[in-house]
């Protein structure tokens, strides 16, 4: 037999990886994952959380145009109030379309919020409402957000480091 056909044989190599190739490949694959999983977790929770106060001070602003544009009424005391889509006519004290649709149904990133102790007073037998406070909590604690927030008629935001609304902490 000729060298140069025995060099040709076993320098020839078949196409393709082998088994133990993609086994390793598959394995560090797997490692990266599940060091990159749980980073990824805390990032959307801290994305969430930071959706959830620029909602708040959003919901805020449009509690102080209410009041504006509707003074005989003061504050609004649900979300629907400052909500509405503007095909079904024009803004109106029950649907004063000041907010987003998601934020009006009062879930939005991983937050569930809604508008509590709303405090009223009557003049010329008509309630006004003079003071509210805003919730944002998440719907899942540590997955969609660690912290509770609240905001009131002041405008300043709190937050429940247990993920509900006891916001005694302020907001740092």
């Amino acid at each position: 037999m000729p060298m140069t056909k025995l060099f040709a044989k076993k320098s020839r190599r078949p196409n393709g990886f082998t088994l133990m190739e993609l086994l390793i490949v598959i394995s560090i694959m797997l490692i990266l994952m599940l060091i990159a999983i749980p980073n990824f977790t805390k990032m959307k929770a801290t994305a969430n959380e930071t959706s959830a106060i620029n909602s708040l001070q959003a919901i805020y602003k449009s509690q102080i145009q209410y009041q504006t544009t509707y003074p005989s009424n003061g504050f609004a005391c649900s979300l629907q109030s400052l909500g509405g889509d503007p095909k079904t006519g024009p803004p109106s004290p029950t649907s004063a379309q000041l907010i987003q649709g998601d934020l009006a149904a009062g879930v939005k990133a991983g937050y569930t919020f809604n508008i509590v102790n709303c405090t009223k007073v009557t003049v010329n037998n008509t309630d006004q409402i003079t003071g509210f406070e805003v919730t944002a909590v998440p719907q899942a604690v540590g997955k969609t957000g660690n912290r509770g927030f609240c905001i009131d008629q002041f405008s300043e935001i709190k937050s429940d480091p247990t993920g509900g609304t006891n916001c005694t902490q302020n907001l740092q």
